[in-house]
């Protein structure tokens, strides 16, 4: 059975995270649904306006086996003003899927205490050392701890999304596309 990714695209986000993980992705064969918040076309942080395949309630009437937030910080704000995004990571996290965040996005899952006692990176200043959820944070590119995914922001979203295709697929799958990003 091959892996379902949702990928949540709020007004605000960071498009080169988003294109790049909805690309690469792809290009591994996994299943990625894009979601708005709503059925418009969001208008990403540099004013790209992104398509969503379709909206959030219609998306969460099926299960993933990762949620992945793109970063920005107006578009991880308006991710965590959302109350069914919150429900959703719960949901991911109780049941023992996947949730992966970046750039600004990290605070998200912070926020729903998520990454409680975890080791986590994001874009430096939007988790801060002395976070009451004793987050562990580090300047790390990628940082994987148990089910959380985490990294640091635009420069990191390709080691990113490689290393969500490694986590979902395996490592096999994951040298196949980087090989043939380097011959494109």
């Amino acid at each position: 059975m091959a892996a379902v990714v949702l990928v949540p695209l709020a007004p605000g986000c960071e498009e080169l995270e988003a294109v790049t993980i909805i690309d690469l992705l792809r290009r591994a064969e996994i299943e990625v649904v894009t979601a708005g918040l709503d059925g418009d076309p969001v208008r990403a942080s540099r004013g790209v306006v992104l398509v969503p395949d379709t909206d959030l309630d219609t998306a969460l009437q099926r299960d993933y086996d990762m949620v992945v937030l793109p970063g920005g910080a107006t578009g991880a704000d308006n991710l965590s003003g959302d109350p069914r995004v919150g429900e959703l990571l719960k949901k991911m996290a109780n049941s023992g899927r996947f949730t992966a965040a970046i750039c600004a996005a990290p605070k998200v899952l912070a926020g729903h205490g998520l990454l409680d006692g975890k080791q986590a990176t994001c874009y430096p200043g939007h988790i801060h050392a002395d976070n009451p959820q004793h987050i562990r944070l580090s300047d790390q590119p990628v940082v994987i701890d148990g089910q959380v995914i985490t990294s640091r922001g635009p420069g990191t979203a390709m080691d990113f999304a490689l290393t969500l295709i490694e986590t979902l697929v395996g490592k096999t799958r994951r040298d196949e596309v980087e090989t043939a990003l380097a011959r494109s």
